[in-house]
């Protein structure tokens, strides 16, 4: 099959094994034969990769790029060096084309079942609910006990007792039973007047401006943004790090979500749960992520919030993307665009009008000027 690197369709090494190599064609041929949901040229393709890898005389033809018959003839008639292909050239042809430009996504609101149910002009709740300075709290408690000994020195004292006892008793009340209510202090107050309703922070090209940063922070503008409370960011560095390495994250609430952009082959992509990446059913190994590692120092470091990862993938080259739409138990699940805003939409969906002032400054502070 022109173009096609039969080693990368199999999912295994140029030194693999004769026994890999059927292993790994036997483990494809289940997911691609037509009757289990695959196409009849995709498994054809598999069965032509198998054969000419299996056999010792057409491997060793292949691996030098000559052109062969069934039987390990050339085709041609021509001596086998002069039907020699670049190796280099037939990887181009296969991996991505510099001049591809994905399509743009545009998932349909229409098939968001979040999206109606989030109300964008629903007022922002502020949390942990600042707390006044102990000297505030002592200078309030201190006068209005200097009230006391008036009182009990009054002729009127039980019912003077009552009205002092009464504002007490409220005030705890509404501390005890709804905090959320109470007017802003200082501190609320300087978040707002420092961030106001700023919701994007950092650069959507990150450090590389590829498309599939660019088509995601454009997601994270056009969707996520319904949320009251969500704050995006764009370019973050680990906790030890001073680069950009994880591309996007979005904070809504107790919940962070680490994104990471990628222009891959097409293909169906899922992740095992130890978060090895498959590729049409075979180990991927065109490409790579250490945002599972993200994750982990972003746990580490907001130990009070929920981190979860999302690999946002584009086609490098003509062809289409599916990932699998099932829950999976993987540290950065590989998403389609159209996965991604439903998903972790949902997910952020479920607390959308809330900003917790101490997440927002550790994440901010993270981001890559």
């Amino acid at each position: 099959m022109s173009g096609v690197d039969y080693y990368e369709l199999l999912g295994v090494t140029r030194e693999a094994s004769a026994a890999e190599i059927k292993s790994a064609y036997r483990s494809l041929a289940r997911v691609m034969h037509p009757d289990a949901g695959g196409t009849a040229d995709t498994f054809r393709s598999l069965q032509e990769a198998y054969e000419t890898l299996s056999d010792p005389v057409r491997r060793a033809a292949y691996d030098r790029g000559d052109t062969v018959d069934a039987g390990g003839r050339d085709t041609s008639g021509a001596p086998t060096a002069r039907r020699r292909r670049s190796r280099d050239t037939d990887r181009r042809d296969f991996g991505a084309d510099p001049s591809f430009v994905p399509p743009v996504p545009e998932p349909d609101v229409a098939r968001l079942q979040w999206w109606t149910e989030v109300n964008p002009d629903q007022p922002v709740r502020y949390f942990p609910r600042a707390t006044y300075s102990r000297g505030e709290v002592l200078t309030t408690i201190g006068g209005w006990a200097l009230l006391l000994p008036v009182v009990l020195v009054s002729d009127a004292w039980p019912l003077m007792l009552v009205l002092w006892l009464m504002p007490a008793v409220a005030v705890a009340g509404v501390y005890r039973h709804v905090p959320e209510y109470l007017p802003p202090a200082s501190e609320d107050r300087v978040f707002l007047s420092e961030f106001g309703r700023s919701v994007v922070f950092g650069q959507p090209e990150g450090v590389r401006g590829e498309y599939g940063e660019r088509f995601t922070a454009g997601l994270l503008a056009d969707y996520f943004t319904r949320l009251p409370g969500a704050k995006v960011f764009h370019g973050l560095s680990w906790p030890d790090s001073v680069f950009a390495d994880i591309d996007h994250a979005v904070l809504c609430g107790k919940r962070l979500v680490l994104i990471e952009s990628k222009m891959w082959l097409p293909g169906h992509y899922t992740a095992d749960a130890d978060g090895t990446l498959r590729r049409n059913g075979g180990k991927f190994r065109g490409g790579g992520t250490r945002l599972a590692e993200g994750i982990a120092a972003y746990r580490e470091l907001l130990d009070d919030i929920e981190v979860v990862g999302a690999l946002v993938l584009y086609p490098s080259r003509a062809g289409e993307i599916t990932a699998s739409e099932s829950p999976t138990s993987a540290p950065a699940p590989p998403m389609t665009p159209e996965g991604f805003v439903r998903e972790i939409g949902h997910y952020l969906a479920r607390d959308p009008a809330s900003v917790h002032r101490d997440a927002f400054r550790a994440v901010l502070a993270r981001v890559v000027p």
